[in-house]
């Protein structure tokens, strides 16, 4: 029934219209303006415990108003933490309802709801992303207590150490490997999300006067190794390498195109430890948390990274100037996205112009820098609460047109093809354009989003030119702005493109309207 009305509305076509279709290599080509494409994300995190308890409906009406608010800044991805310790914020067979979500471990949301597959949806009415969050190795927090009979301390605490309050999953054990694989499997493979992202806890944070306790599956491995053994550093890093490396076979046998992304910890290494390291004076993701994040982007294992370079420009030991220039010299296999504390940025006074905050100087940065390809602020809740106008500013000039996600040739790089039958029809006094789905056998071809351009009638129409994107959408149609009357036909060109999983665009159809 509905495929018949808009058949027969196609068929009532508004005069002087003209239709053609251009290759991405002619007239409507992309260009390479690096604001068509730009990863604009937010952590939403529950491990702060600002969810606990609150209740379904409540939360309901606190995640809106942060997508919404997020949305009308200019954000194009939400990560949402939903695994912080060895529990989930959605439904799961595998591990038990999280105590950040109800308060008490185990116990499921009432009224019932699953919070993942919500946000999913929530995003994907918003034509964001939704990156699911977890916490691989953390098992329980310093506060957790009562524990569900389901739960891997319970079921299996030979996996697990303790260090400083904390219970961790041991990254020496192959089970642990496999049990976080399998509970990443979970989740890809039920829910439509479109990204897997970790953060930057691998082994743990290290505390003066405390040792990992695990001495004894090192001595384990050195005694059965064969030729030399490696370093217990080397072998605390072969640890979580292999991890890495299987966690991202295992999302792309589930799904291949949904992105694997790492957070790590702003600093690799200090110079002073290796020549390739920054002029930094801090914890190390290499030596002190056994993370080698350099090797996971040359290898290929991760989609993107986002290091957490939440100093200000000026810090004595991390410098975020010097910082931010290190990871893009150094990450050039994969998209890097800087990780971004709002409060820090907006406490902190400008170098060269006290009266104002370090943002622009930032943001400078991070136009200039080639391998940038985006921003995660921490954390979505300041930026929503507008503090130091931070979230206006972003609506107001750095994220103020809308953009695509950054290409990612090494998963898919094929354009779908264009849309077909574009034509302009007025429905019940509102003018629309209608258009047709190209047809796609796969992932890698099907039309999942559509770009909708706008110029001038005497523009050259470019592609390149962000500032003329006028919606992205899951539609098949777009009203047209109603046109103030002049008393003659005003004509304008608008221009739809196709979009697929990965956001590669296909070329472009355009269409003159006279309104």
């Amino acid at each position: 029934m509905r495929k018949n009305i808009i058949t027969i509305l196609l068929a009532v076509i508004a005069s002087s219209i003209f239709v053609s279709c251009h290759t991405s290599s002619g007239t409507l080509s992309e260009g390479d303006n690096p604001k068509k494409r730009e990863f604009r994300g937010a952590w939403i995190q529950c491990v702060n415990g600002q969810f606990q308890g609150m209740g379904t409906a409540e939360m309901q009406r606190n995640l809106t108003h942060q997508l919404n608010t997020l949305k009308a800044q200019g954000a194009n991805a939400i990560i949402f933490q939903v695994r912080p310790e060895c529990d989930a914020l959605y439904k799961s067979d595998i591990e038990p309802w999280s105590k950040f979500l109800t308060g008490r471990q185990g116990e499921a949301p009432t009224p019932y709801w699953d919070p993942l597959q919500w946000m999913i949806t929530e995003c994907h009415k918003r034509n964001m992303e939704l990156h699911a969050w977890i916490n691989p190795y953390r098992a329980l927090t310093k506060g957790t207590k009562d524990l569900a009979p389901n739960h891997i301390v319970m079921l299996h605490p030979e996996y697990c150490f303790k260090y400083d309050g904390l219970t961790l999953l041991n990254p020496a054990y192959k089970e642990c490997r496999d049990y976080i694989c399998k509970v990443v499997a979970d989740i890809v493979g039920r829910y439509d999300v479109d990204g897997l992202h970790i953060d930057d806890y691998f082994y743990p944070y290290p505390v003066a006067g405390q040792q990992l306790p695990d001495l004894e599956q090192y001595e384990y491995y050195r005694t059965r190794a064969q030729g030399t053994p490696l370093t217990l550093g080397d072998w605390r890093r072969r640890n979580v390498n292999v991890f890495i490396e299987q966690l991202s076979k295992t999302i792309k046998q589930t799904k291949p195109w949904v992105k694997f992304g790492v957070s790590p910890f702003g600093i690799y290494r200090n110079k002073k430890n290796d020549s390739r390291g920054s002029n930094t004076n801090g914890t190390q993701n290499y030596d002190d948390l056994y993370a080698d994040c350099l090797l996971w982007d040359e290898k290929g294992w991760v989609d993107y990274t986002v290091p957490q370079l939440y100093w200000q420009i000026g810090h004595k030991s991390a410098d975020y100037e010097t910082l931010i220039n290190w990871w893009n010299e150094h990450f050039t296999n994969r998209p890097l996205y800087i990780g971004e504390d709002i409060e820090r940025t907006v406490g902190n006074k400008d170098l060269v112009n006290p009266t104002q905050d370090q943002m622009a100087a930032k943001y400078a940065l991070h136009e200039k820098l080639s391998n940038v390809k985006g921003t995660v602020l921490w954390y979505s809740r300041v930026a929503v609460d507008n503090l130091g106008n931070y979230g206006s500013r972003l609506q107001g000039k750095y994220w103020n047109t809308p953009v695509l996600q950054p290409k990612m040739d090494f998963i898919d790089g094929k354009a779908p093809d264009c849309v077909s039958k574009l034509k302009q029809v007025k429905v019940k006094g509102d003018q629309m354009l209608f258009w047709t789905a190209p047809k796609g056998k796969d992932w890698k071809d099907a039309a999942v989003k559509y770009l909708v351009y706008r110029f001038e009638a005497n523009e050259k129409p470019n592609l390149g030119d962000a500032s003329k994107i006028v919606a992205i959408t899951s539609n098949c149609y777009y009203k047209l702005p109603v046109v103030e009357k002049t008393g003659k036909k005003q004509q304008v060109i608008y221009c739809v493109t196709a979009l697929d999983r990965l956001q590669n665009e296909s070329d472009g159809v355009k269409i003159k309207v006279k309104m």
